[in-house]
């Protein structure tokens, strides 16, 4: 189907990210390739005690050899999030030569985050200064001092979209989307319909998380939502397999720049794809629970491939959400054979969870970019850990090995605890 007469095209020029799986866009590629997961038993903190003491950790490593050799002016305002963020969009804009752009009122930034949790010695602290029944010693606390007021900005979701302005000089628009496991595909969709608007040329969009922590953790254990029950860590993540039992938490960042088609070809900047279309939705159904029937998703997926003005004979693949929970494999199953009818059993389906775990706020632009670079290089990667057929979940998962499978176009879902629905179509590029 053709193009909407009039509407702008958005491509992407530039790509990074930083995984558990790898420092960079080309390693955690090749790892996922290769079927190699980045799930281990966690170390930054102690997890005695924890029904489920495994994730998906990027390595500090990594973190502290980009900051050595960059300008950390900012760093004190900066959560290891957005740390991880530095690292990606930096990726991302030398690859799309952003630095020489010389309009930086034309470049925006949206970006996926929730900030930092409070660390268990912070809250410590704090409760010193408390008497149990609503009353605070702020005297006391100020002449004591000890807390970095700085925290402040760490935890507040808005500050990584505004650091991030600041430290690549762009002056456009600044969103900061804070929708869970959607945030990333939804500021990389209303990047790219800023750009549609005529709004600005060019946005950094992506996402970030790191909360896995004591506080992050708790709160979905007690849920029940992460994975108790795995013989190792790296076969804990299971999507559609019968046998899956919860979601692995991860940390990591990703960042595309999405670029008016024009604005790109008058710079000379490679054009690495096309962002089609995006669509959004809410369940409108339970705080702690998808729809059962998936209609959230369901208005997602046609929102995009109408905003992309295809049909579903055209998608080549489906980059799930595929979280490894018994709730959301099911329903995105569901929702996929609502979509594309009797076309659903013939389209490779697969998660990239099933080797990274699950980055919240990163995710969708992660596999966004993972997605991309599948069309690229005729890769389609497969979802690890496939061992046992749940006869209700019944589409091509490519268990457990990358299918080398030309294809055009794929589609992208990030459906978000409580009911925030995004999702992405992606394309090559085509003059």
């Amino acid at each position: 189907m053709p193009t909407q007469p009039g509407k702008r095209r958005v491509v992407i020029t530039g790509c990074g990210m930083i995984t558990p799986s790898g420092k960079n866009t080309e390693e955690t590629f090749r790892n996922c390739a290769n079927g190699v997961s980045g799930i281990d038993y966690i170390k930054s903190f102690d997890t005695t005690g924890f029904p489920c003491r495994i994730g998906g950790e990027v390595d500090s490593a990594w973190i502290e050899d980009f900051e050595n050799r960059t300008d950390q002016s900012l760093r004190k305002f900066s959560s290891r999030a957005l740390r991880l963020m530095r690292i990606a969009a930096d990726e991302a804009a030398r690859q799309a030569g952003l630095y020489k752009i010389e309009d930086r009122a034309r470049i925006g930034v949206s970006l996926g985050s929730h900030g930092d949790n409070p660390s268990v010695h912070d809250m410590l602290f704090l409760n010193r200064f408390s008497d149990g029944e609503g009353h605070w010693d702020m005297k006391g606390l100020i002449r004591t001092g000890g807390y970095p007021y700085l925290n402040f900005f760490k935890r507040k979701p808005d500050a990584a979209t505004s650091i991030l302005s600041n430290l690549f000089n762009c002056r456009g628009p600044a969103l900061s989307i804070v929708s869970a496991c959607a945030a990333g595909s939804q500021a990389i969709g209303e990047a790219a319909r800023l750009i549609q608007d005529g709004k600005c040329d060019v946005m950094i969009a992506g996402g970030c998380e790191a909360t896995l922590d004591f506080a992050g953790m708790t709160g979905f254990i007690l849920l029940k939502a992460l994975c108790e029950k795995y013989a190792a860590p790296q076969t804990a993540s299971r999507p559609f397999d019968r046998k899956r039992n919860g979601f692995v938490m991860s940390e990591g960042a990703a960042a595309v720049i999405l670029e008016d088609f024009e604005h790109a070809r008058s710079r000379g900047a490679e054009i690495l794809g096309e962002l089609k279309g995006y669509g959004s939705s809410a369940d409108a159904f339970r705080i702690t629970d998808t729809h059962p029937k998936g209609l959230g998703a369901i208005i997602a997926m046609r929102a995009a491939m109408e905003d992309a003005c295809i049909g579903p004979e055209e998608v080549g693949y489906i980059n799930a959400h595929g979280t490894s929970t018994t709730q959301n494999d099911l329903t995105e199953t569901r929702a996929i054979k609502e979509v594309f009818g009797e076309k659903a059993k013939d389209i490779p389906v697969s998660s990239n969870k099933s080797m990274l775990g699950h980055t919240i706020a990163a995710a969708g632009a992660i596999e966004c970019i993972l997605g991309l670079m599948g069309i690229r290089r005729s890769i389609i990667l497969p979802t690890i850990n496939y061992e046992f057929r749940d006869p209700k979940c019944d589409l091509d998962y490519v268990p457990n090995e990358a299918r080398q499978k030309e294809h055009r176009i794929a589609i992208s879902n990030s459906f978000g605890f409580g009911g925030q629905n995004a999702c992405l179509c992606i394309g090559a590029f085509e003059e």
